[in-house]
């Protein structure tokens, strides 16, 4: 493995591990952006910005980042890159603390479109958001076994083999934290312990007001095959992209002409219908407010700058399965290790069109990496990213990309250890050199 590559990995790995909710994956992208120069801005303040400038903005699981380019984006356009921060998981409920036939749970909700089976057997640890009175927040991580999901032994279930497992999201996937009348801690019990690692350690129970906590697959990133050409870890889907372009911005340098823009979204994974998702106005609002923060702007320079603007939407693709090829295109069959992936759907489940498929297949030829093509069976309905909904919110043309990878939406998933490279030097590329794009 090339130095290049292996220092990508293993960065990738830090990342994974350091991030088991969209929160956490924030606050580890902005360390790297602070250690880069980037200043943390508050939205709810007015903005002083300066050609050149690199600065960010947290709210909640999503973070905006921005290069100002050392031209007026109504000149130049802006140059975005747009990936997720959330994965499918599970949620602990408002009031999670029951008890069921002499065992003690912890009552959860299923997040978005995951697979329920892989969560089973697994050591499952705690992590997310919690809030205090008065409004501040901490984020809180219990890096230890808090319970599992235990499955049903197969002399109950004699047929599973040749029916496959069936699982009730109502009565089948509360965590199993001890049994009745133990001394295992109570729901209660387990936030002091998580909110005790917080600079909020003094904080008593009826302190806390709030919270927003999911379980994680204690296991961390790992290695396999035999030279270490798979990468395998819970959230790849879409940390792995976010890894990718936050790396990338750091990575392109000194700000040019187009102002440089890095947008990591909460909830894609639910439909981005939130305050932090992809369909609210956040993106739109600072796009707005950076385009007018130059002295030259005019009134219209927010519509002038997305006329020349272009997104990169980056989410994991789907990689033909050894087990399963029969499941993809014959023409569209993604390989992992074998370069990023274009993803196109004519029917808008995908923003990709013409010129900007264009765009983005240059850049990779101009860093030597290949590309790839993914297009579903035509009697199979595909999934959908970010892209058609920034495409559609924002009015600017749009690609849709992604590394390949298997087992997407389970607890753990595949992908290839080389693509890790290959999507950052390409995002990196389009960053630095932005494409230039006719007005039809």
């Amino acid at each position: 493995m090339a130095p290049e590559q292996n220092d990508v990995l293993q960065d990738l790995i830090l990342f994974l591990d350091a991030s088991p909710t969209p929160f956490h994956a924030c606050r580890e992208v902005g360390k790297r952006l602070d250690q880069a120069g980037f200043s943390r801005l508050d939205e709810r303040e007015p903005f002083h910005l300066v050609p050149g400038a690199s600065a960010y903005v947290v709210r909640g699981g999503t973070i905006v980042a921005f290069v100002a380019g050392k031209r007026p984006p109504a000149e130049t356009g802006f140059s975005m890159v747009g990936a997720h921060t959330d994965s499918p998981n599970l949620r602990l409920k408002p009031l999670p603390d029951f008890t069921n036939v002499g065992y003690r749970q912890l009552a959860i909700e299923p997040y978005g479109g995951l697979l329920h089976s892989t969560w089973l057997d697994r050591d499952l640890g705690l992590a997310g958001r919690v809030t205090l009175r008065g409004g501040a927040n901490e984020l809180v991580r219990l890096d230890r076994t808090v319970g599992t999901i235990p499955n049903l032994a197969i002399h109950l279930n004699r047929e599973v083999n040749k029916e496959g497992l069936v699982l009730n999201a109502d009565k089948h996937l509360h965590l199993l934290v001890g049994l009745e009348g133990d001394a295992s801690p109570r729901f209660d019990e387990l936030l002091l312990e998580a909110i005790a690692a917080t600079p909020s350690k003094g904080a008593a129970r009826s302190d806390i007001v709030g919270f927003d906590l999911a379980l994680y697959d204690l296991r961390g990133a790992t290695l396999g095959g035999a030279a270490g050409e798979l990468v395998h870890s819970a959230r790849l889907d879409n940390l792995a992209s976010c890894h990718a372009a936050c790396q990338a911005l750091i990575a392109a340098g000194p700000a040019g002409d187009a102002t440089r823009v890095l947008a990591l979204f909460d909830h894609e994974e639910v439909g981005s219908q939130s305050a932090v998702g992809a369909r609210s106005e956040l993106l739109r609002a600072l796009l707005e407010r950076v385009a007018l923060s130059y002295s030259e702007a005019s009134s219209d320079a927010w519509p002038r700058a997305a006329a020349r603007s272009f997104f990169v939407s980056v989410d994991m693709a789907h990689g033909v399965h050894p087990n399963y090829p029969d499941k993809h295109d014959k023409l569209h069959r993604p390989l992992l290790g074998k370069g990023p992936v274009v993803k196109v759907n004519v029917n808008q489940s995908y923003a990709t069109e013409g010129a900007g498929q264009g765009a983005f297949v240059e850049a990779c030829r101009a860093e030597g990496v290949e590309t790839q093509f993914f297009s579903a069976r035509n009697d199979m309905p595909c999934g959908s990213t970010i892209g058609p909904i920034t495409s559609a919110r924002l009015g600017v043309r749009t690609v849709d990309v992604g590394n390949p990878m298997l087992a997407m939406h389970s607890c753990r998933e595949t992908a290839a250890s080389s693509d890790a490279l290959a999507m950052t030097r390409v995002l990196r590329r389009l960053f630095a050199a932005p494409p230039t794009f006719s007005a039809t």
